[in-house]
């Protein structure tokens, strides 16, 4: 199997005030749904944020309990797979729930999207795997920069955030922690 690209990846934001994220699997594959919820957790935890776990049935069920916590948690992280097989319900899964992914994060909800959409195993458990392209990690570490941009650009901000550097990116533009702890 061919190795996969490796892309730049942006400094992960560290945060100074509490911060919850909620994770929400769909555990259809469980070797690799706990292979991408290790990934999101290991992510988390360096960000000095809290997580919890919450399962549901299948990928559609994943935005529902995103919207349903909406206002209990700073971000979420969405994670699942979703294989191919031998009828169009795939596409269906794939399409809806990535669909209704993005239409709660352009209503400023915070959420990475680790759901795994793949032609067969072999790729799932490459994605999911932390020393393979950790998938998990992805979603969690897109999750928290989306919660460090909402706090940017929500006036009177929603808790600082202290950059692993002195300054890190957001939106293109050097950002800096005003104040101290």
């Amino acid at each position: 199997m061919a190795q996969a690209e490796t892309h730049h990846t942006l400094q992960v934001p560290k945060f100074y005030t509490p911060t919850s994220v909620l994770i929400v699997v769909s555990p259809y594959y469980k070797d690799i749904a706990d292979n991408l919820v290790a990934g999101a957790k290991s992510a988390i935890e360096t960000s000095g944020v809290t997580a919890d776990l919450i399962e549901v049935p299948g990928a559609l069920e994943i935005p529902t309990a995103i919207k349903l916590a909406s206002g209990a948690y700073d971000g979420f992280v969405a994670l699942g797979c979703i294989i191919r097989g031998e009828t169009t319900h795939y596409d269906t899964v794939c399409n809806d729930s990535s669909r209704a992914l993005s239409m709660m994060g352009l209503d400023k909800i915070c959420i990475g999207n680790g759901i795994l959409t793949v032609e067969n195993r072999a790729q799932a458990e490459v994605r999911a795997d932390q020393d393979g392209q950790n998938k998990g990690g992805g979603a969690a570490e897109a999750a928290l920069h989306l919660i460090a941009l909402k706090r940017r650009f929500t006036k009177g901000g929603a808790g600082r955030i202290a950059p692993s550097s002195e300054s890190i990116l957001m939106a293109g533009k050097a950002y800096r922690d005003q104040g101290t702890e």
